[in-house]
């Protein structure tokens, strides 16, 4: 995604949101969500990490790569869960840019993870779109107005 799409400003886009999950956990340690290639800018806010019920009580690590991360792919923790002490945590401003890599460094899960997939729409695409729909509801209206006058 180049620079000129995220430098876009918020004004001229309409966000679109998603819900997203994933489990990580001994079969399944790494979870990537992809950059699409629609040429709208994405985020990926993570809201939720908790633990499953069947995790043992011992020490989950999740960690983080992403391009918005420091130190080229190194993972950086981003949640550290045990059963008895810390369950679960709520996070409120982690937004990442796609690609995104979730890893579980230690610990056999499940562990989940919650958030959102928010797509930038641009406004004119949609202005456009919701023109063409009301140009529709315009023909039909007229139509029905000739028929009626036909009979």
């Amino acid at each position: 995604m180049s620079s000129s799409f995220i430098s876009r400003s918020l004004s001229e886009e309409r966000p679109v949101t998603a819900l997203w999950g994933c489990e990580l956990g001994m079969g399944t340690r790494r979870c990537v969500l992809q950059e699409d290639d629609d040429c709208l800018e994405h985020l990926v806010l993570l809201r939720t990490v908790s633990l499953g019920a069947g995790a043992r009580d011992e020490l989950h690590v999740v960690a983080v790569e992403s391009k918005n991360t420091y130190g080229g792919c190194k993972p950086v923790p981003i949640a550290s869960l045990r059963g008895s002490v810390l369950p679960m945590i709520s996070l409120k401003g982690l937004e990442f840019v796609p690609p995104v890599t979730f890893v579980l460094e230690c610990g056999a899960g499940p562990v989940y993870l919650s958030g959102q997939h928010v797509t930038l729409e641009d406004d004119h695409r949609y202005e456009a779109h919701e023109e063409e729909l009301l140009e529709e509801d315009t023909g039909d209206e007229d139509d029905a107005r000739a028929a009626q006058d036909g009979e």
